[in-house]
């Protein structure tokens, strides 16, 4: 019951937090190494006359589960072509799954930089914005100095033909 509950929470573990890029490339690798050890061993037992060692049962496991398949060796019995078509999708799988990571993780990485590339636009926008602001603010300030000390009149306060007297030169 005990072990049980461990595979529960690992089990609960793996549906809230997606495996690493690391753990799945661990999973993987173990995985296909349990069907070329469990397939060269069962290639030795079913079909002893093809495959009389363990040795040429590992090897034609391995090279099938890679897909190379030399063709020096092959399984004649019926059952042993059942375990070689497993193991022939295993290897199939493997590859599939090994070229579907490594494209995520180019995907990841060229998503981080361009995540990384907005956020530095976006901070060099900010800055912009923040130095017309301060731009601005020192303007008004040099404008409400002027008109304290009485150099600026207020637009009402000028006739109408006046002009832009009273308008202090940055």
């Amino acid at each position: 019951m005990g072990r049980f509950n461990i595979v529960e929470r690992r089990v609960a573990r793996f549906l809230r937090e997606p495996p690493s890029v690391r753990g799945a490339a661990g999973v993987i690798v173990t995985a296909t190494f349990l069907v070329v050890v469990a397939s060269g061993l069962l290639m030795t037992i079913i079909d002893n006359a093809e495959f009389p060692t363990l040795g040429l049962g590992l090897w034609w496991a391995l090279q099938t589960v890679t897909t190379v398949g030399y063709g020096d060796v092959a399984p004649s019995h019926p059952a042993g072509r059942v375990v070689a078509a497993v193991v022939m999708l295993e290897g199939i799988a493997f590859i599939a799954i090994i070229t579907a990571l490594i494209t995520s993780t180019f995907v990841a990485r060229a998503a981080r930089e361009h995540e990384q590339a907005l956020a530095e636009d976006e901070l060099s926008d900010r800055q912009l914005i923040e130095k017309r602001f301060d731009e601005l603010e020192r303007k008004l300030d040099a404008l409400a100095a002027a008109r304290a000390r009485g150099r600026v009149s207020r637009v009402s306060d000028r006739a109408p033909d006046a002009g832009p007297a009273g308008r202090e030169e940055d």
